[in-house]
């Protein structure tokens, strides 16, 4: 969902954008490069911070050509010739770990990650195409899949591996409030739920800087889904309480480095934004479920754009998510069908 009206956020860097393997320094020693995506989300921001004798990277890209061309083009001509020393990946998506086992094997570093994205990462890069589990079937049919779309969940079944380099059999596990000793710096790892399982942030009170990933973009709302693996979890409530639990701790002057769109100040703005935008979605997914609806049909409560084939399927996950919350406030209730569709409706 994409933010509108007054904006509270200062952004920063804005004449400064990194070119094609090129870097912009935002802080002493950290180096931020943007990595060419496909879609409306066009780019990763993933950043370099100097370390004693070397860098250490903090995300890495979609695994293409083109974006090892960029890391190459860093790695020759902006690194003052100090070799990279390990690769922290914040979360489990492959436009962040996508590159994460080819710089570790090319490098010979080691991978930092939490562990639930660690394991995760690994089972859904392992799915094949004819993996398709029959619970994941029955998990959309009962979200409101019809055949049709059924079959095209089938098609794309398996692709998440294809955007990932192997990662490596071993990694060094990051903890939430771990201390990482960076160039003499420390970087406190925050760990954000609801977008991923275990969502690392790191935050420098030196620098007052934080990477902050997916868990808190400027202008969008990270995606908040409800998945097969676990069809009956709770994330939205997960990632509503980490938003919290960061404003809390968190001091209110830092520069925040997010995965996606700018640089910004402003977190406590920004996380009371993303808290307030959900609880509103809440409320009108309450009040268009006056009549039973289906997990596909709530999207006008929660998205304002064209749901597109692309998007159809974290939109459904994210609805799900909203319904599971709203069902956990005890405001919302289910019955299945005979055909093993769900129906949300007022309690």
């Amino acid at each position: 969902m994409s933010k509108r009206g007054f904006d509270p956020l200062t952004y920063r860097f804005e004449d400064q954008l990194p070119g094609h393997g090129a870097v912009t320094e935002v802080a002493d020693g950290v180096l931020w490069a943007r990595m060419p995506m496909w879609g409306r989300l066009n780019h990763i921001n993933v950043w370099l911070v100097r370390d004693y004798d070397g860098w250490t990277i903090v995300d890495t890209g979609l695994n293409r050509d083109d974006v090892q061309e960029c890391w190459r083009s860093i790695f020759d001509n902006h690194l003052d010739g100090k070799p990279i020393k390990r690769v922290i990946a914040t979360h489990l998506h492959s436009d962040h770990t996508g590159n994460a086992g080819w710089i570790c094997r090319e490098k010979e570093v080691e991978l930092w990650m939490s562990r639930s994205d660690f394991y995760m990462c690994k089972v859904m890069a392992a799915d094949g195409p004819s993996d398709v589990p029959e619970d994941a079937i029955k998990f959309y049919r009962r979200a409101g899949f019809d055949e049709a779309r059924l079959n095209r969940y089938r098609e794309r079944f398996g692709q998440f591996g294809a955007n990932i380099s192997e990662l490596p059999a071993g990694y060094r596990r990051i903890q939430d409030g771990q201390y990482i000793d960076i160039g003499g710096r420390e970087w406190r790892a925050v760990i954000g739920h609801g977008h991923a399982p275990e969502h690392v942030c790191l935050y420098c009170p030196e620098l007052k800087i934080i990477i902050g990933g997916d868990q808190i973009l400027p202008k969008i709302t990270p995606n908040v889904s409800v998945n097969p693996s676990e069809p009956n979890a709770n994330p939205l409530r997960d990632f509503l309480n980490s938003c919290a639990r960061f404003r809390e701790m968190l001091p209110p002057d830092l520069l925040v480095l997010p995965a996606h769109e700018s640089l910004y100040e402003g977190v406590h703005e920004r996380l009371t934004e993303l808290i307030d935008w959900h609880e509103v979605a809440l409320e009108k997914l309450y009040d268009l479920c006056a009549e039973p609806k289906r997990a596909v049909d709530v999207f006008p409560a929660l998205f304002k754009s064209k749901i597109t084939d692309t998007s159809y399927f974290p939109a459904t996950g994210e609805s799900i998510a909203h319904l599971h919350c709203a069902q956990e406030r005890r405001v919302l209730v289910v019955e299945e069908d005979d055909n093993g569709v769900a129906w949300w409706r007022q309690a």
